[in-house]
């Protein structure tokens, strides 16, 4: 086997939020970017998944976004940005600043297409705009999260639908539906969020959910409800299994904004349709609604394809992962994954992560 074109003691995949804290937490722990660990991204641009979404998305209609460690020296906070322009671009100057700041050299566009196991050491294939790459390792930390690998569920009749279907990550503007019957289906943010937006622009809206949507007081996430989500994650992370939706685990802050749509009727749902026809999706009891198009607001899942080689996956469907770190490789950590897949446990996971990395190296005399 011939010698990979770079070495490095540690590779992050991903720059969004988990990749960008773990990067910040490796400088201050004494690794040297760009030399001694690599910050890989697949975007052409700063953000992470945020520079993808779509132009209407403000940040106070969405979860909230955490700011990154040490954010704070540069002045700048989620908190106090500007809600009226379009998240997507606060994110992705913040990220910017954020990167120049502590000198991270993320490396992008660069697409991790495999990694290998070299017995001491793993080889990250990836390709840039120069051509493929080949960077041998001694830890990855792998903070791709889930935007990258959309879910569709399948229902009998989907694969002949005459009308567009698109998917939240694909998703640009409501004014593409004017005019027509949309059916939304899903019961987070996302779906709602959609709902709103084409109110008055499609000719109909029908919101269709598999499970009811559940409405919590808080116009902000509790701290308890916070909590909870990430233990979720977690245990079922440690156990091997497919994770669980965050939004299933807190439920969807009831801002006024979301209760002037609860008055007006606009958010009334119905159970998810048995099938979908050519034009149309029909119900188990023979109600049958014309359709034009369907948005699926119907989540991701963790995007791991790249590490398929490794042979982590368990038998009950996930990747089993124990204080961030992978069960069956323990050069193997995961930042997007688990109680680390959101904004709401990235941040902790950072410092643990890194700290984790460090001493793996130590242990492997690096």
């Amino acid at each position: 086997m011939t010698e990979p074109d770079l070495t490095t003691s540690c590779v992050v995949i991903g720059a969004g939020q988990a990749g960008l804290s773990v990067a910040y937490y490796l400088k201050r722990l004494g690794l040297e970017a760009g030399q001694e660990f690599v910050l890989l991204d697949r975007g052409p641009s700063t953000g992470g998944a945020w520079q993808f979404r779509w132009e209407a998305l403000r940040l106070g209609s969405a979860h909230r976004v955490n700011d990154l460690p040490g954010m704070d020296a540069l002045g700048l906070s989620f908190s106090t940005a500007d809600h009226h322009a379009p998240a997507r671009d606060v994110v992705a100057d913040y990220y910017r600043q954020y990167e120049e700041h502590y000198g991270l050299q993320v490396v992008r566009p660069a697409t991790v297409t495999q990694v290998e196991d070299l017995g001491r050491d793993l080889l990250v294939r990836l390709t840039t705009e120069n051509g493929p790459l080949e960077l041998g390792t001694s830890t990855i930390v792998n903070a791709t999260g889930t935007w990258g690998s959309p879910f569709v569920p399948w229902y009998p009749g989907r694969d002949t639908f005459a009308g567009r279907q698109v998917h939240t990550g694909d998703y640009v503007a409501a004014e593409e539906f004017a005019r027509q019957n949309v059916v939304v289906v899903g019961a987070g943010t996302s779906a709602i969020g959609f709902i709103l937006e084409l109110e008055g622009i499609a000719a109909t809206v029908t919101w269709a959910t598999r499970r009811p949507p559940e409405f919590i007081d808080e116009v902000d996430l509790s701290l308890e409800a916070r909590e909870k989500a990430v233990a979720e994650q977690d245990a079922a992370a440690r156990a091997g299994r497919a994770l669980p939706s965050i939004v299933s685990g807190t439920g969807v802050p009831r801002t006024r904004r979301i209760q002037a749509a609860l008055d007006r009727g606009v958010l009334d749902f119905r159970p998810m349709f048995d099938r979908i026809e050519p034009n149309a999706v029909v119900w188990n009891d023979g109600t049958r609604l014309p359709a034009d198009a369907i948005i699926w607001a119907t989540g991701f899942r963790p995007e791991l394809r790249h590490l398929a080689s490794l042979r982590l996956r368990e038998k009950e469907g996930g990747v089993s992962v124990d204080s961030y770190r992978s069960g069956r490789d323990p050069r193997v950590f995961f930042a997007g994954y688990g109680p680390a897949a959101s904004t709401i446990g990235a941040n902790r996971a950072g410092r643990n992560i890194a700290r984790q990395v460090v001493a793996q190296l130590s242990k492997m005399g690096r």
